[in-house]
């Protein structure tokens, strides 16, 4: 009996082991052609967004210059930043100058404009689109078109000095400025795209319940009132996630190449920042390792604000 039962266990073993594989071949059987979908993509993310990570993150140990020179310094680009660089106290002063000032303006004017694209009137939607319209003009473009509007010429100057000339007052240098007024000049621009942002404004008020704003009009409560205890509370989501992403975007703002005189530089390096630094160094100088090393410092301070964001994020009131 007993060698009876040892041949019968010794015979399920074999059985049992083979049915996991008998399934693992039928699943990658049928999952053959969702693999196939995604290869293109799978082989683009490797070869255009992988490897350039993996060879920037090479490059910026060596002394590199896409043509000759290409001899190792350890960390000598990173040395250079923090005390050899003589550029970079205007590139960091510049880039939180446009931050402290960008980023609250294009939050907060995003914020009031979905508010008033959320009412319900006739025609609204027509408002909608034409808010979001410039979000569909390219960047570069959008340059162009804005070099011309604030132009300073005492020949043919731009719109806006068109403007300040007939209302008796002096022309403004805008763009052309050796000063803040530069910076506060692609501040004003920015606003041109507010409708991207308005548009995650608004499918995050959909999301509100309206039971809650139902209740509180029951209650006696104004609008006022229902605004900082209903609508404000529960965008504190989207607020966090725009306060991220907005930053990101800030500090790697290179679009004054498009716009600003001295390539992108500005008069007296007004807009001199730090997305322009890493452009700068890599296709005007052609200091390849040194931009590579600019960017994963830029890296680095995304990731630590983002951290700190994170650890921070106590005033974030989510549904529950």
């Amino acid at each position: 009996m007993m060698t009876r039962a040892r041949s019968r266990a010794a015979a399920a073993v074999p059985a049992a082991a083979g049915a996991p594989r008998g399934q693992l071949k039928k699943r990658l059987k049928a999952s053959v052609t969702g693999w196939l979908f995604i290869l293109p993509m799978t082989f683009g993310i490797c070869v255009f967004t992988l490897l350039p990570i993996i060879q920037s993150l090479y490059y910026s140990f060596f002394d590199y210059n896409l043509t000759s020179r290409f001899e190792f310094v350890g960390f000598g680009n990173y040395a250079d930043i923090f005390s050899g660089d003589p550029e970079m106290g205007t590139v960091v002063v510049n880039t939180l100058l446009f931050a402290l000032v960008n980023i609250p303006t294009v939050l907060v004017g995003s914020y009031l404009l979905a508010l008033l694209l959320n009412v319900r009137v006739r025609g609204i939607k027509v408002f909608r689109v034409l808010y979001y319209l410039p979000c569909t003009m390219p960047a570069i473009v959008s340059g162009i078109v804005w070099s011309y509007i604030m132009r300073y010429n005492v020949e043919t100057p731009g719109l806006f000095n068109q403007f300040l000339t007939a209302l008796g007052l002096p022309m403004s240098y805008f763009f052309y400025a050796d000063d803040f007024g530069a910076v506060a000049s692609i501040v004003f621009m920015n606003l041109w795209s507010l409708g991207g942002g308005t548009i995650i404004w608004l499918a995050q008020f959909k999301n509100i319940p309206g039971q809650l704003y139902e209740a509180a009009e029951i209650d006696g409560a104004s609008a006022v009132r229902r605004f900082f205890s209903i609508t404000l509370p529960l965008s504190t989501p989207m607020i966090f996630y725009n306060l991220i992403t907005n930053f990101i975007v800030t500090l790697q703002f290179n679009g004054t190449l498009t716009f600003a005189p001295n390539s992108g530089l500005g008069n007296g390096n007004a807009t001199y920042m730090f997305g322009l630094k890493i452009y700068h160094e890599a296709f005007r100088r052609s200091n390849m390792g040194y931009a590579c090393s600019l960017a994963w410092v830029l890296v680095i301070v995304v990731g630590l604000v983002t951290v700190l964001l994170f650890k921070t994020n106590k005033w974030v009131q989510y549904d529950n």
